[in-house]
């Protein structure tokens, strides 16, 4: 099983755990985060996002991820949903799943990875809405998010003063 998928087709959360785990009797913990798309995004109501990536490096970008929380956190495997295209409000974008022989590491590593995603990964998303479409920008709380792994993100804006 790829580590990574970067895909158009929606994905199946269950089926994704049970090939996580499967064959791996030391698995005593499987965390997942799944991500969905907001019906209000910047105040106004969502029609749809689409979300962009640049092949090959996104896939790359996102191993690198897995590789760190390997590194990082006493975990056996770990698996990376990310879809691309054009969604609907409430339809599901990502899935970042963890397993481990205990719960603690895996919700851990489960944390950074999505922490890591949100500023680290190279996405595009634009959301549409009644009012027009406008791209999303990175958020500061992201970033800080990231900072408490010691890891520098430096994607938001500057806040104005």
């Amino acid at each position: 099983m790829a580590r990574v998928s970067i895909q158009s087709a929606d994905f199946d959360l269950g089926a994704e755990a049970a090939a996580l785990r499967a064959g791996d009797g030391g698995v005593g913990a499987v965390v997942a985060f799944v991500g969905t798309v907001r019906e209000h995004g910047s105040g106004a109501a969502v029609v749809r996002m689409e979300l962009e990536h640049y092949p090959g490096m996104t896939e790359a970008a996102i191993e690198a991820m897995v590789d760190a929380a390997l590194a990082r956190f006493d975990i056996r495997a770990a698996r990376v949903i990310h879809r691309v295209g054009a969604l609907r409000a409430c339809e599901q974008i990502v899935a970042v799943l963890v397993a481990g022989a205990h719960r603690g590491p895996a919700f851990q590593a489960c944390e950074f990875l999505m922490d890591y995603l949100k500023t680290q990964a190279p996405f595009w998303k634009k959301e549409h809405t009644a009012d027009g479409a406008h791209w999303v920008d990175a958020r500061a709380a992201d970033d800080q998010a990231l900072a408490r792994w010691g890891i520098a993100g430096g994607n938001a804006a500057a806040e104005p003063q």
